[in-house]
């Protein structure tokens, strides 16, 4: 899961960039960067580890001009995290240089890539997304919004793409719409973002969704539609309203606050907490489906735990040991609530548990009475293929324990989770329509042949 941002038509249009994945770096922090396009038709680059604002100055946007710029932030399901898989790619080639970033994970990317190394391609980095790069430079086609097409073709799994052919600026989503990507205007100027929040940062207005399957090209013409591949199912990713975008987003047309409301309150008519008597959330992406719960259960909405905002996301970090490590400096608790009280914590979800009974221990500690565990979403028995970093059942908690088993396993009086039907009837646009795999297995793609030869820094052979 990564954040994209795009601006065309601005004077200063890195440094809007940079603003605009302030507010999608919820997507991603393990990288960030910007590529530029000046008026004399010279792209340049900077790629940092770190969150925006600590690889990322305001200096460096002073050394990237012009009026065209993509920006990236990483969070790595293929590809080792260092610098080499930083985003946007920027490469040359002989038509010019084209400048790359992707949200998604593509599934046939182990074969795409070793028929390119038989043809003479040489990569630079272990990114699926660098698949894309090479097929564009080897397209036929003269037109840029042609070339992408045609690179596109053959290519499984999920992307939403921003990319960058000289003076042209690309947007485009795979045929099944799993990831997010939106198109507004501020003025002359046209902005692409994985989220409407990030539009909002800069004032500009929501023009519509990137369609399914459409390419979007952008140049000093305007703006112009491809409908270039073939629709199929869509198959949106449920796990964007549950957990991934932000509440004061709207993605695939419904907004992110309202969906997980409507989750918390699902979840509180299937699996009431009788005799509890106060509701807290896991701050902050579960605060909206809390406040369902407690309005449907008529308890008290409490603040029981408070989180320091300086530290990242927890799931999204890249390996375990940083995910156990940041749980006590991530959350505190707050004793006075806590105390002598019977209490229902919610959550969007469970993936590897550890978290989870971090905070469970954290609560205790705090002298909650008894702790009753309400997870709005199925539990999380697959892995995904689609751009969320669960690459295998091993590291899921609940593929290899009964909810009875997990719930000693955290350490709980009482563990509950909605239901399949109930989330996909909950969420706007359901019941039909959505990626449900990590929940149900049920895969809308054949999943990859090889699900580490491009992760953590393995190359393919």
């Amino acid at each position: 899961m990564c954040g994209i941002f795009g601006v065309y038509g601005h004077p200063q249009a890195a440094a809007m960039v940079h603003l605009g994945l302030y507010s999608l770096q919820h997507r991603g922090q393990e990288s960030a960067g910007v590529v530029a396009v000046d008026d004399a038709g010279t792209a340049r680059a900077t790629r940092k580890m770190g969150l925006v604002s600590e690889g990322l100055s305001a200096q460096a946007f002073d050394e990237l001009p012009g009026r065209l710029a993509i920006g990236h932030t990483r969070y790595s399901t293929a590809g080792s995290s260092n610098i080499d898989n930083a985003q946007p790619s920027l490469a040359r080639f002989k038509g010019g240089h084209i400048a790359l970033a992707h949200n998604g994970n593509l599934t046939n990317a182990t074969e795409l890539r070793k028929e390119l190394e038989d043809q003479g391609s040489i990569f630079a980095s272990t990114m699926d997304s660098e698949v894309i790069v090479h097929r564009l430079a080897k397209a036929s086609a003269r037109a840029p919004e042609e070339k992408l097409a045609q690179a596109l073709l053959g290519m499984d799994g999920a992307y939403s793409l921003l990319v960058v052919i000289n003076d042209t600026l690309l947007l485009a989503r795979d045929p099944r719409g799993w990831r997010p990507l939106v198109i507004g205007t501020l003025g002359e100027t046209w902005i692409a973002a994985s989220e409407t929040c990030a539009l909002d940062i800069c004032g500009a207005t929501l023009v519509r969704e990137v369609q399914p399957g459409e390419i979007v090209s952008i140049d000093s013409r305007g703006l112009r539609s491809l409908m270039a591949l073939p629709r199929t199912e869509l198959k949106r990713c449920v796990f964007e309203y549950v957990y991934f975008a932000r509440p004061d987003s709207s993605v695939f047309g419904g907004s992110v606050d309202r969906a997980r409301r409507a989750l918390g309150r699902r979840l509180a008519v299937e699996q009431p907490a009788l005799g509890a008597e106060l509701v807290f959330s896991v701050p902050d992406s579960s605060n909206s489906a809390a406040l369902g719960f407690a309005e449907r259960s008529r308890l008290p909405l409490e603040l029981a735990l408070i989180r320091n905002h300086y530290v990242g996301r927890t799931f999204i970090q890249p390996n375990q040991g940083d995910r156990v490590a940041k749980v006590k400096v991530k959350y505190n608790p707050v004793r006075e609530v806590l105390s002598g009280k019977s209490v229902v914590m919610v959550d969007d979800s469970i993936v590897r548990g550890t978290t989870t009974k971090g905070l469970v221990a954290l609560v205790r500690a705090a002298g909650a009475r008894e702790v009753h565990m309400r997870v709005s979403s199925p539990p999380i028995k697959w892995p995904c293929f689609y751009g969320i970093d669960t690459p295998s059942v091993d590291e899921l908690i609940a593929s290899h324990m009964s909810i009875d088993e997990i719930a000693a396993q955290i350490g709980v009086d009482s563990l509950g989770y909605l239901s399949l039907q109930g989330m996909l009837e909950a969420v706007p646009g359901g019941p039909d329509g959505f990626c449900h795999a990590c929940f149900s297995g049920d895969y809308p793609t054949p999943p990859p042949t090889d699900t580490n030869k491009l992760r953590f820094g393995v190359t393919v052979g």
